[in-house]
């Protein structure tokens, strides 16, 4: 039976993938558009979890993904649902924007 495994990475090492000009991501916002509003991780795009399903042609299973919402909930449920359509390179901010907030780093504004 195939099991998935959710990939982790701490905000600190977020921090330094996303400044990290050579180092090839996307990282996706999966909360709803008014708490994206308050702020997210720099260069986060807003893709909200209720419509991932819908817009899932737009990710491609070559990019490495990571999906970022308040607490890592939400976005380990993206993690496993991309998993199951054939994404293997997706990675959970683990604490979400809290353990983001917690490490010290600044939520920046989306777009």
């Amino acid at each position: 039976m195939f099991t998935n495994t959710l990939k982790e990475v701490e905000a600190s090492e977020l921090a330094h993938w996303v400044n990290d000009a050579n180092h090839k991501l996307r990282v996706i916002d999966v909360r709803q558009m008014q708490e994206i509003s308050t702020g997210t991780v720099p260069s986060a795009e807003p893709l909200p979890l209720h419509i991932l399903p819908a817009r899932l042609h737009e990710l491609s299973p070559e990019e490495k993904l990571v999906m970022v919402c308040r607490s890592g909930a939400r976005s380990a449920q993206a993690c496993l649902f991309l998993q199951q359509q054939g994404f293997s390179n997706v990675y959970n901010l683990r604490g979400g924007m809290m353990g983001w907030m917690q490490s010290g780093l600044s939520a920046c504004q989306p777009g």
